[in-house]
């Protein structure tokens, strides 16, 4: 053991097995072995010459990588699906990496999805306190007048939950079609949140995208296509995210 290097539990978290707090708590459960000793303290610190086993598995830290996905509809936000479903790793087969998303975007929901191998990064940037901002673009059925966006903005309620928008913004409507693009910027990530949000309102959402996630945006991509983030943008994000 050193007191020089990173703290276990941020390397653990960095290696992609898990978050930052589900390593602490490991370590205290004592599944968390350190050159060959269990460990069941809080700030050790190690080096890249240091071996850890966590859960009986030998922990290979990879370089930590960032990407954006402009994820198509019909995929399943996850590393595997039991069903034979396509997920959104099939489309980074040359990534040798251990990726995995932060957060999900529905089946049928298109649009920005952030991936990565780094856990206290994916963990820092989902945390509800951090209130990162989450821009969706909804085409409905029906033109919302103005109370009912208010109430989107107040908070709908659906089920047990209460489910608000930070911003609305009715972005054009079609009087022939009787249909609606609406606008909705996000600080929660709840399960179907926008389009249980308008199918209490009466307004069933037809097509749904996520435009913008904080400031990163699909410039440049169509469906099905990724790029690395630059460590800028992964440096803006991660400070972003700290100072909420």
């Amino acid at each position: 053991m050193t007191n020089n290097g990173e703290r276990l539990q941020k390397v653990i978290a960095q290696s992609g097995v898990t978050s930052r707090r589900k390593a602490e708590q490991m370590i205290l459960e004592g599944k968390v072995k350190l050159n060959g000793e269990i460990v069941q303290e809080m700030g050790v610190k190690v080096t890249a010459n240091d071996e850890i086993v966590v859960d009986g598995v030998p922990l290979e830290k990879e370089t930590p990588v960032y990407f954006l996905l402009y994820k198509p509809r019909g995929v399943i936000s996850s590393v595997k699906d039991d069903k034979g479903r396509k997920v959104v790793t099939d489309y980074f087969k040359t990534v040798e990496q251990r990726i995995f998303p932060i957060g999900r975007l529905d089946y049928d929901t298109s649009g920005v999805l952030l991936l990565t191998n780094d856990g206290e990064f994916a963990n820092l940037l989902m945390h509800p306190r951090h209130e990162m901002d989450k821009v969706y673009i909804a085409k409905v059925r029906g033109i919302p007048n103005k109370k009912e966006l208010a109430l989107l903005h107040k908070g709908i309620r659906s089920d047990k939950d209460v489910l608000k928008a930070v911003q609305v913004n009715l972005l054009s409507t079609d009087q022939q079609k009787k249909t609606s693009i609406i606008e909705l910027t996000l600080h929660e990530g709840k399960n179907r949140q926008v389009r249980r949000m308008l199918e209490e309102l009466g307004y069933p959402v037809m097509k749904l995208k996520r435009e913008r996630y904080d400031f990163i945006g699909l410039e440049g991509l169509n469906a099905g296509e990724y790029r690395a983030l630059t460590p800028k943008e992964v440096n803006q994000l991660r400070a972003h995210a700290q100072k909420l």
